[in-house]
C-alpha cells in the first residue's frame, strides 16, 4: 500500500529556531506521537519504539529515523524505516521552512509511505487516516513544543 499526505504549520518563532529544533534528534523524537522509547544514535539518527492500534492489531513498531538536512537551512528530509507485528513501513517526509516576516516560520511538509503486511491489509482508509494523523500530529507537535520553549534572539 502506497500513501501520500501533506500539510502546513505557521510557527511563531524565527526560522533559525525552528531549523535548530527539527535538526535535533532528541527534540524531534519528543514530537512523535505514541512514543514509548527513543535512542539517539548520533547527530542525525535515532531509533524509536511507538505504540500502534489499527483495528484489532495492537502493539509496538520499531523504527530507524534519519534526519537529512540541506546545508542551506531550508529543507529537511526525514527517512523512517522499520516495523513490527509482521508489518513493515518505509516513510519519506520532507519539510520546507520559509521565513514569514522574521518572527515566524512556515513549515510545509509532505510525506509518502509504503506499507506491507497485516497493518496494510487492515484496509486503506483506516491505515491512511491513522498514518496521516500521526504525521500531522508530529509536525503540529513541533509547533507546540516551540511555543512552549523560551527563545533567545
Amino acid at each position: 500500500m502506497n500513501l501520500r499526505w501533506n500539510g502546513r504549520e505557521r510557527i511563531a518563532v524565527p526560522k533559525a529556531t525552528v531549523w535548530a529544533f527539527v535538526n535535533d534528534p532528541a527534540k524531534f523524537a519528543s514530537c512523535l506521537p505514541e512514543v514509548r522509547e527513543t535512542k539517539v544514535i548520533d547527530a542525525h539518527n535515532l531509533e524509536a519504539t511507538v505504540g500502534v492500534a489499527v483495528g484489532p492489531l495492537r502493539g509496538k513498531l520499531k523504527f530507524k529515523i534519519a534526519l537529512q538536512p540541506r546545508a542551506d537551512g531550508s529543507h529537511l528530509d526525514i527517512k523512517i524505516a522499520g516495523g513490527g507485528l509482521g508489518s513493515s513501513l518505509d516513510l519519506h517526509a520532507g519539510a520546507d521552512l520559509t521565513d514569514d516576516g522574521g518572527e515566524a516560520t512556515i513549515l510545509e511538509w509532505q510525506a509518502t509511505a509504503a506499507m506491507r503486511g497485516p497493518i496494510a491489509a487492515m484496509g486503506g482508509r483506516t491505515v491512511d487516516s491513522q498514518a496521516e494523523r500521526v504525521i500531522g500530529e508530529t509536525f503540529a507537535n513541533v509547533k507546540k513544543r516551540l511555543g512552549a520553549e523560551p527563545h533567545r534572539a
